[in-house]
């Protein structure tokens, strides 16, 4: 049963963000939207909910059909608002009188704990926040869910629960996902859409798979592309020839035949489509200026602890050696971040290093973290490039527009960039830097599919050493070749991620 049919429909700003758009929405529908930032997912979303008018083209919903739609960012008038009250208000005023009871209800679905019901919004974790705007959706009680990156800021006992939440929600009620987290939408998505300029393909498939699918249909498209523009160059050269014998021998015949060759080689022109490129909202590259020491960092029992001085955990006797990749698994407040700072502490200030860790004098760091705290709001692009790095205006202007700034960002200040934005200029950043050794908290935060792909290449392209925190199971797969598990106060060596994944909802 379709409940929504979208018929080419289109979006233009300052060029198309989708055009020709079909697409039907059916009863059990779990669609995963998938594009770069800044191409349209919440764009669509706001058509699809009703909010934002299209270009062209037409949403048509079932009669009476209630649409859920779960924007990525938090109203400033609800950050004062405790969240059971916050989610309370999302109901009409006669509802909130005599069907209060349904808060709770919806609040005991998403497993928000009493403490936290009577906190201000703006008191909560971003991982709560977002559950917070969910909650406000879900007590309407809508006939279509649309959530715009639901992954954002969740950790992954959060991520896991809303995956459960997602899967026992009606099995008829269609789902609509814009998210960059590749695993999340094979989990909880069975149609993938990828939004696209012009022609954007839908397949019955979750992402991974629907990805495959998609590379081989460019793939074929390519082919077909190049072979109609290899024949019509060959008509064009039948043409020519044609054409000069038909001139010296005054033939009629073959000037008509000549002028046939050349229609039948503007016709496959016309016709012939390359293959899609999608435009790069910028390149990510990374270096490794390599060390000869085979010890990067040892870790000789550490304690790490709180601010306060409470031991969090104690590290044990470890080493982090020339191209480990090691993934810090934990769960949230065991003390992940406060181990990478004093690794950074111990690299940048080996003077004042504390007790139980000490780098090889030879390292040079890279260090990223997820709210990308060294880039300052206030500061441009190109300031803050020709600032800490020696290099002139044309090649910092060369080296921006290589990461996607137009001239237009180059000159905004970075608070105004978007998180994918600021995301790219962070990666150039560390590039310059130079490292050989990478110190990373949550860097896929902000970055788009390609994004993570190009960075997960770049790690492994340049065998670089790097310590990571990652939510992100597909990108902790991909690039983690040692993974440290803190566990009961201690820092332990596991083969793989997987038991910590399987077991992420029940620790939070």
């Amino acid at each position: 049963m379709t409940l929504i049919n979208i018929r080419n429909l289109g979006v233009t700003l300052s060029a198309p963000l989708f055009s020709k758009l079909d697409i039907a929405v059916n009863a059990g529908d779990r669609i995963g939207l998938v594009a770069a930032n800044g191409r349209g997912k919440s764009t669509l979303l706001r058509c699809i909910a009703g909010t934002l008018e299209a270009t062209h083209g037409d949403v048509t919903r079932s009669r009476g059909l209630t649409v859920g739609y779960v924007e990525q960012d938090i109203p400033a008038t609800l950050l004062a608002a405790p969240f059971q009250l916050a989610v309370l208000q999302a109901l009409p005023a006669e509802q909130q009188m005599n069907e209060s009871w349904r808060v709770d209800v919806v609040l005991e679905s998403l497993e928000v704990p009493d403490t936290l019901r009577e906190r201000p919004v703006g008191q909560l974790s971003g991982g709560w926040q977002r559950l917070a705007m969910l909650a406000r959706t879900w007590v309407t009680e809508p006939d279509v869910l649309l959530l715009d990156e639901p992954t954002n800021h969740l950790d992954l006992g959060k991520i896991a629960r809303l995956e459960e939440w997602l899967s026992a929600l009606p099995r008829d009620m269609p789902v609509i996902i814009s998210s960059h987290d590749r695993a999340f939408l094979d989990a909880t998505t069975n149609r993938t859409l990828f939004l696209r300029p012009e022609q954007s393909p839908v397949f019955a498939l979750p992402y991974t798979r629907a990805r495959i699918s998609l590379d081989d249909a460019d793939a074929s498209d390519e082919r077909r592309y190049q072979r109609d523009m290899k024949t019509a160059q060959q008509l064009r050269q039948q043409a020519a020839k044609l054409n000069n014998i038909g001139i010296n021998s005054g033939s009629d015949l073959l000037v008509v035949k000549t002028k046939q060759l050349k229609q039948r080689a503007d016709k496959l022109e016309d016709a012939a489509k390359p293959a899609h490129l999608e435009r790069s909202a910028g390149a990510i590259q990374l270096t490794n200026r390599g060390t000869h020491a085979k010890v990067l960092a040892t870790l000789d029992d550490a304690a790490v602890t709180t601010p306060d001085g409470t031991l969090l955990f104690r590290t044990g006797k470890q080493f982090i050696c020339q191209g480990d990749r090691i993934v810090l698994l934990g769960p949230n407040g065991a003390g992940k971040t406060r181990l990478v700072s004093m690794l950074r502490k111990a690299i940048e200030n080996r003077e004042t290093a504390g007790d139980g860790i000490k780098a090889t004098p030879s390292l040079v760091l890279g260090y990223g973290d997820q709210v990308l705290a060294d880039l300052s709001d206030s500061e441009t692009p190109m300031r803050m490039i020709i600032r800490r790095f020696d290099v002139g205006d044309q090649r910092a202007r060369a080296l921006l527009a290589g990461a996607g700034m137009t001239i237009d960002m180059q000159e905004k200040p970075i608070g105004r960039l978007s998180g994918g934005q600021k995301a790219r200029l962070g990666m150039l950043a560390l590039r310059l830097t130079n490292p050989n050794f990478y110190l990373l908290d949550e860097p896929t935060n902000h970055l788009d599919i390609d994004g993570q792909e190009a960075l997960e290449a770049e790690l492994m392209a340049h065998q670089a050493s790097c310590l990571l925190v990652s939510h992100d199971r597909r990108f902790i797969r991909t690039v983690g070749n040692r993974f440290w598990l803190i566990e009961k106060r201690r820092l332990v060596e596991v083969e793989s991620p997987e038991d910590f994944f399987a077991s992420a909802a029940r620790m939070d």
